[in-house]
């Protein structure tokens, strides 16, 4: 058992039509646009790729991840789903961890929304990775519950497995990007080293203030992606939600 859970690789179609069913459940996509088909979690798992399950001690399936093997020793976690707070997430990361230092390889990789205050603590202080690229629309319209609306700008995040160190805090950074009543804030911050700050909860404003939302997707665009775009690096994401980035060339 992982945190709770029993996990282990799937291999049988009537798994990978279960892993369907719970994926379609979390994020309810439309008819054409589902997170990953049966047929490639089949193609997958037959040629040594990562699709993997989260059982409770019932048998019921409580999360899943697919993966596929991608260039310099890393696997592309392409999707992972799970029940939202019962640490199964990171049960399955860490199982992921261990399946790939066995197939030799040396870091993961997958993408993540910039927005998503408690993704973000979770890639980068739980795990310990850190973002790579900043991906502008990355996956197009994309029609489901959650994401429905929205540009799909996403941060590409790469786990070093080999490496412990977490991100910290520079005590000197100032404050380019502030949440204020909900809506994002540009400041001025002349620094090496500057805070760009998120939503508190952007599923919610995507709901609730449309228009908010949008602006903080622009915000978001410009404060972080345009920075990462110019050289600069995300080293941290402070207690407040700020993605700490720093200047490096």
């Amino acid at each position: 058992m992982n945190g709770g859970v029993k996990i282990r690789e799937l291999r049988e179609i009537d798994e990978f039509e279960e892993v369907y069913r719970l994926f379609d459940d979390i994020w309810h996509p439309a008819p054409h646009n589902p997170p990953v088909t049966i047929e490639l979690m089949i193609g997958f798992a037959h040629t040594g790729n990562y699709v993997a399950g989260a059982y409770d001690e019932g048998g019921t399936l409580v999360g899943a991840s697919v993966g596929f093997r991608a260039a310099e020793r890393t696997l592309h976690s392409h999707v992972t789903g799970a029940v939202i707070g019962r640490g199964i997430g990171h049960a399955l990361k860490s199982h992921q961890r261990e399946w790939c230092l066995g197939q030799g390889l040396e870091r993961i990789t997958w993408t993540f929304d910039p927005l998503v205050r408690r993704n973000a603590r979770f890639n980068l202080v739980k795990l310990g990775a850190m973002p790579e690229e900043y991906l502008e629309d990355f996956y197009g319209k994309m029609a489901d519950a959650i994401n429905e609306g929205d540009a799909s700008d996403r941060l590409l995040a790469a786990w070093r497995l080999t490496e412990t160190a977490k991100p910290g805090e520079p005590p000197a950074a100032e404050a380019l990007l502030s949440d204020e009543g909900g809506w994002p804030v540009a400041k001025e911050a002349r620094g090496g080293t500057v805070l760009v700050g998120t939503p508190a909860d952007v599923e919610r404003l995507r709901r609730e203030d449309p228009a908010a939302a949008a602006a903080w997707r622009l915000a978001v665009r410009d404060a972080l992606g345009r920075r990462m775009k110019a050289g600069w690096r995300v080293v941290g994401f402070t207690e407040r939600g700020e993605y700490v980035v720093k200047q490096v060339n």
